[in-house]
């Protein structure tokens, strides 16, 4: 259903972040007298006061499932998983829930979109998409899971020709039929939302079975994915015959077609990434070879390995987007051969630690500092273990902590890497907050780091 097709109906809310707020500014736009019910927390309660609205109904709280059901639509933000508690209730008695994503691709079936999912890299691999198109001389929307609501741009005129959309495993099964579905990598992560590995591998793979794209583009070097047999033309990367890296050089089969050396983006991971974004430009149908050297001008998308400066001879790097231990090590991958404290920790969510574990012991850094809910749990995984280089293993409260502990342990020339590995919640409201607050403790300016450039239609 698109959004016009709400006219006259009962529609509620849930959630007022920044989806909800992108979805209660469309009907508004569209329906000013119609009545809405915004399910929302208290928090959330205080940013509507302003707007006073007399044809809007807030309702703090968690929403009882029955009262969900009453609604002929529900607009639920992306976070709150429909597989526990309220929102599995509500739709066993029959409430409907649609999102943002799912009226955008409702209300434009014939563009021309690139969506971008993985465990890791989707965000950079979509800004590297949007910046080589727009390279070409197109005109391009970037928005979606990275930062900007596709509801914000319902109805941005001119139409862009081409939109490239970052999908979460909480949206892709809303997208419909992208004309060019890009997957990079899948591991375990977000286990508390879907339940099980099983369900999220089966949600972010929903962009390949249910949404039904009429181009693929995978990544062969994943092993879960290498598995997939799509039914419509599929570009493999990593493979000979592909799009592949050998080292820092970037090779279209047997062609060589540059070298990433004097790229700002740091790591093989980010070279993977770019293979996938030009496989995606040709998909397009467009000339990948020739648009390739406009990545070298690519710049780096904030809390990435964000290189924040050097004091008293000592880096800072911020990669507070490393949300799983698979990132942390990738992390540390990028800075083999340099003495590095690395700090690691957040929200927990039961996931693994066992791979970082042996990485360490493998590569010992510098020091380890483990901070946030599931600090004690990782230190314990480390203490214990002897290696002939040794490292440091330091337990912190709070970040700050963290951060001297982490500049005692190097020296001049060393590298103080924030990698949690980890979500940011509850104690920052989301992982940019945590940079901020990371490149405030390394004494930089938290405010001129954040900034995400190419978001949007240019």
């Amino acid at each position: 259903m698109s959004a016009s097709g709400l006219e006259s109906r009962r529609i509620a809310i849930w959630g007022y972040g920044r989806e909800g707020r992108a979805a209660y500014a469309t009907l508004r736009e569209r329906f000013a007298r119609m009545p809405l019910t915004l399910f929302c927390s208290a928090e959330e309660a205080r940013e509507v006061e302003p707007l006073e609205d007399p044809w809007l109904r807030v309702i703090v709280g968690e929403p009882e499932p029955a009262v969900l059901a009453v609604f002929d639509m529900v607009i639920k933000s992306p976070g709150i998983s429909p597989y526990f508690g309220v929102a599995d209730e509500a739709l066993a008695l029959g409430a409907k829930f649609t999102s943002g994503t799912e009226l955008w691709f409702a209300a434009n079936p014939s563009a021309r979109t690139v969506c971008v999912t993985g465990t890791k890299g989707k965000s950079t691999t979509s800004a590297l998409i949007a910046h080589l198109l727009r390279a070409s001389g197109h005109r391009t929307a970037l928005a979606g899971n990275i930062g900007l609501p596709l509801l914000d741009l319902l109805e941005v005129q001119p139409s862009p020709e081409f939109w490239v959309i970052e999908l979460s495993s909480y949206q892709t099964r809303d997208a419909m039929h992208p004309e060019v579905a890009v997957f990079l990598n899948l591991f375990p992560e977000h286990l508390d939302w879907h339940g099980s590995e099983a369900r999220y591998y089966g949600d972010k793979l929903a962009l390949l079975h249910r949404a039904e794209p009429r181009k693929v583009v995978i990544n062969a070097a994943d092993s879960r994915l290498a598995r997939e047999q799509p039914r419509c033309p599929t570009w493999w990367i990593g493979t000979p015959d592909g799009w592949h890296a050998r080292g820092s050089e970037i090779w279209r089969g047997e062609t060589r077609v540059m070298d990433t050396a004097t790229m700002r983006l740091a790591g093989q991971h980010n070279r993977i990434n770019l293979c996938a974004a030009l496989a995606a430009i040709e998909a397009l149908g467009l000339n990948a070879i020739h648009l390739a050297p406009a990545a070298l001008e690519f710049q780096p998308l904030p809390h990435r390995l964000q290189r924040l400066g050097i004091k008293d001879g000592i880096e800072y790097i911020n990669d507070s987007i490393s949300t799983t231990p698979h990132a942390s090590i990738a992390a540390l991958d990028c800075l083999r051969g340099r003495r590095v404290a690395i700090i690691v920790g957040g929200y927990d969510r039961g996931l693994d630690w066992g791979v970082f574990v042996e990485r360490v012991q493998r590569e010992p850094p510098a020091a380890v500092v483990a901070v946030g809910q599931n600090g004690p749990r990782i230190a314990e995984a480390l203490r214990g273990f002897q290696h002939p280089s040794g490292f440091t293993l330091f337990e912190r409260g709070e970040l700050d902590d963290a951060v001297r502990a982490a500049e005692s342990a190097v020296s001049r020339g060393g590298v103080v890497l924030l990698s949690p590995g980890a979500p940011s919640f509850p104690r920052y409201r989301d992982y940019a907050e945590r940079g901020r607050h990371f490149a405030k403790a390394c004494g930089f300016d938290p405010e001129s780091i954040s900034a995400i450039p190419g978001m949007g239609v240019a």
